[in-house]
């Protein structure tokens, strides 16, 4: 696993999920930089790599590299 000091989430604008996933975030006060999938489309290939296949958001890679797909095991599929 990949260890970084921030978690990195994959998000797509239409996608509310990755709103409420980022809100949850800030109010525990967790840094996170947010890649978006919509601004550039070669980052899907990450989503799919690590959702299993799935073009889905949001993706969040934890601190520890730890990966959770979706928000509490809801997103927004683009596949």
């Amino acid at each position: 696993m990949i260890k970084s000091n921030k978690n990195i989430i994959y998000t797509h604008p239409t996608c509310g999920y990755c709103d409420l996933l980022k809100e949850d975030l800030q109010s525990q006060n967790q840094s996170f930089e947010e890649l978006d999938v919509s601004v550039n489309p070669e980052l899907w290939k990450d989503v799919e790599k690590l959702s299993g296949g799935d073009r889905i958001t949001p993706v969040l890679v934890r601190t520890d590299g730890t990966v959770e797909i979706g928000y509490k095991g809801i997103g927004c599929n683009y596949g």
